[in-house]
């Protein structure tokens, strides 16, 4: 909290916090923390979206799974996220506050990912504006057979594809 604390007095960005944890969150809000990332969707605690709710702070809800499993990938994918959507409303937390990110990398196979990049624009159906963190993820790694320290080219890439299919801009409830 220390940390969280002296940044938010030195620093004039928002400052976002990724937890799963509603105790966390509730405790960095306080502290400066300006949103909350769920990296979990509020599959572990559903009291995130309180916390977020109470702080009037804007949640961005990532898909997550464990394991790779899917019946239908991307429906399975937009039905979690639905699910995470229904449920930060339901605490209170205001539509234009909601951020989606489907997670890219997280529960997810190589495939899974080139296939979510390849059809991210059926995403902005939900309504929300979407968030993507593709940075040096192990998939453009293994697509262009390069280690961390040299995927920046692929991550710009991906930047791309993803402003192509419109992340990154206000929903249409905004």
């Amino acid at each position: 909290m220390p940390v969280i604390e002296g940044l938010a007095k030195r620093v004039g960005v928002p400052i976002s916090v990724d937890t799963y944890k509603a105790e966390v969150a509730r405790r960095s809000l306080e502290a400066g923390a300006s949103m909350v990332n769920d990296v979990w969707g509020l599959k572990a605690d559903p009291k995130v979206a309180q916390a977020a709710a109470q702080a009037k702070a804007p949640l961005i809800l990532m898909h997550n799974q464990h394991g790779t499993q899917y019946q239908e990938f991307m429906a399975d994918l937009k039905a979690s996220l639905e699910g995470s959507v229904a449920q930060a409303l339901a605490a209170g937390v205001p539509a234009d506050k909601i951020i989606v990110d489907p997670g890219f990398g997280f529960g997810k196979t190589p495939l899974h990912n080139l296939e979510l990049l390849r059809r991210l624009m059926e995403l902005k159906a939900l309504g929300f504006p979407l968030l993507m963190g593709t940075s040096r993820k192990s998939t453009i790694g293994l697509v262009l057979g390069l280690p961390a320290e040299d995927r920046v080219e692929g991550t710009a890439a991906t930047v791309v594809i993803s402003i192509a299919a419109d992340a990154s801009t206000r929903s249409r409830r905004a």
